[in-house]
């Protein structure tokens, strides 16, 4: 342990290390929904979550695409993506 470690063993720092989680959405009604429920949903001691609006970012499309996301609300969480219900495919927001 380092001093600017607080003293921490490695177990207690990978413990508080956040699990980032993105949250895709195109701002139609069913995808503010799965926001509010789904992402809100998630331990913030446990995930860093980032919601990605992509009608309003859409230079963002192409890190979705990467990541997996085909039709928007999903949620990325260690590369799995999860599509929750069905509000538009990512085609209808270029």
């Amino acid at each position: 342990m380092s001093a600017n470690d607080g003293g921490r063993t490695q177990f207690e720092k990978e413990k508080t290390m956040k699990t980032q989680a993105r949250f895709y959405h195109a701002g139609c009604p069913v995808c503010i929904s799965a926001e509010q429920t789904v992402a809100g949903a998630l331990d913030p001691a446990r995930f860093d979550v980032e919601v990605v609006h992509l009608g309003q970012s859409t230079q963002r499309l192409g890190e979705a695409e990467a990541a997996g996301v085909q039709s928007v609300p999903a949620l990325v969480i260690d590369q799995q993506v999860f599509h929750i219900n069905h509000g538009a495919d990512l085609s209808a927001l270029k």
